[in-house]
C-alpha cells in the first residue's frame, strides 16, 4: 500500500519535537523505507518520532525521522514495542 496522510496524526509537539501516530495495514518493512512519508515532508522533521501501528500483523513500533530534504523524507528502520499478554 502507499503511504496515506490522513493517517498521520499529530500527538504532541514542543522545544522543536513532535509526536506522530501512524496507522495502516503496511509493514515496517515498507514504512520504513526511504521516500515513504514523501508527501508529509512539509510536516515532519528530523528527531520528531513516529508510532507506526500496522494493522494487518498488528505490531507497534517507534520511528524516529532521520533526514528530511524537504522533499524525500528518511525513518529509522523501527524500534519494536513488544506486545504481550500472560494472563
Amino acid at each position: 500500500m502507499a503511504f496515506n496522510a490522513a493517517n498521520l496524526t499529530q500527538l504532541a509537539h514542543g522545544n522543536g519535537f513532535k509526536l506522530w501516530v501512524y496507522s495502516s495495514a503496511d509493514a515496517i518493512a515498507t514504512v520504513n523505507s526511504a521516500g515513504y512519508f514523501n508527501d508529509s515532508a512539509n510536516m515532519l522533521t528530523v528527531r520528531d518520532v513516529i508510532i507506526v501501528l500496522d494493522t494487518n500483523t498488528p505490531t507497534t513500533s517507534l520511528v524516529s525521522v532521520l533526514s528530511n530534504t524537504g522533499s524525500v523524507v528518511d525513518v529509522s528502520d523501527g524500534l519494536a514495542i513488544t506486545e504481550t499478554d500472560s494472563d
